[in-house]
């Protein structure tokens, strides 16, 4: 492999696995200047945080105090296992199972399997088809394993500083830090508060519990329709956002249980972790 291939290869594992944290843990994309969402791939629909002039008029009556009783349940029970499958068109599809709190910022550990896709295939080749990711309030670290190691000089963990990622690819990764501070399961429910159509869908089981189903659409470049399933406590038990890419549709499919689990997310030995933008300057990305 010749040194320009290799520092490609190092380059390309590094930035898959921040699209790879970055996807399990907040869904169908970061927000974009125009207070929609820009996923790694392009596509958009409204922010949760979006400017009122740029939002459907918020709904009113009995759907949206249902759906803001949800909104504060959620938000208050500060921690939650979390189970979810991610697919990004032809690009990436992916599993995560972990615990992520976040009442002072975003926490926790997730285990990520990639399980289909371009970027998946690359993985594999070099390597890697799963990887720990540890969510801390100004970072996130993702262990790449052996192979990675041997290429970049023995470290086994990438450390990613949110505001680091802000211009990653051109711009892309605009509104990232707080995008991922702001992550909870709840930010479904603020989605669902700017649709214009919301309606309860009415009563299911869902993994054995009594749930009600509500729906809705959020326009913008493109349209995403989010599902929530909430239990009689006012929780989120599963959650489905549904969207287009460049590269085809994008669905993420999350299920929350034990809310109010204890999290724990510990730094990675700094002796053992690359700094994504060091790395990059290093390698000539």
């Amino acid at each position: 492999m010749t040194g320009t291939t290799a520092r490609r290869t190092v380059v390309s594992i590094a930035v898959s696995a921040a699209l790879a944290c970055f996807t399990a843990c907040t869904g169908p994309g970061g927000s974009d200047d125009s207070g929609g969402t820009t996923g790694p791939t392009g596509s958009t629909a409204p922010s949760a945080s979006a400017a009122p002039s740029s939002r459907p008029p918020a709904i009113t009556g009995a759907s949206a105090d249902a759906l803001r009783a949800v909104e504060r349940a959620t938000g208050r029970a500060g921690s939650a296992r979390v189970e979810s499958t991610t697919v990004m068109g032809r690009e990436l599809s992916l599993e995560a199972a972990g615990a992520l709190g976040w009442v002072d910022g975003l926490t926790g550990t997730l285990t990520i399997t990639y399980t289909g896709g371009t970027t998946a295939e690359t993985m594999r080749r070099l390597g890697t088809t799963a990887m720990e990711a540890r969510y801390l309030p100004d970072a996130y670290y993702a262990r790449m394993g052996d192979e990675f190691a041997e290429r970049v000089g023995g470290w086994h963990w990438i450390k990613y500083v949110y505001e680091d990622l802000e211009d990653l690819g051109g711009g892309a990764g605009a509104g990232f830090a707080d995008q991922m501070r702001n992550t909870t399961p709840n930010q479904a429910v603020k989605l669902l508060l700017s649709a214009g159509d919301v309606r309860r869908v009415g009563a299911e089981t869902t993994r054995g519990r009594r749930t009600t189903h509500w729906s809705g659409t959020v326009g913008g470049a493109t349209e995403q329709t989010v599902d929530i399933w909430v239990d009689d406590r006012n929780l989120l038990v599963k959650k489905v956002e549904r969207g287009r890419t460049k590269t085809g549709e994008l669905t993420q499919t999350a299920y929350y249980s034990d809310y109010g689990v204890p999290v724990s997310a510990a730094r990675p030995p700094a002796a053992d972790t690359a700094d994504f933008k060091e790395l990059l300057a290093s390698q000539g990305g």
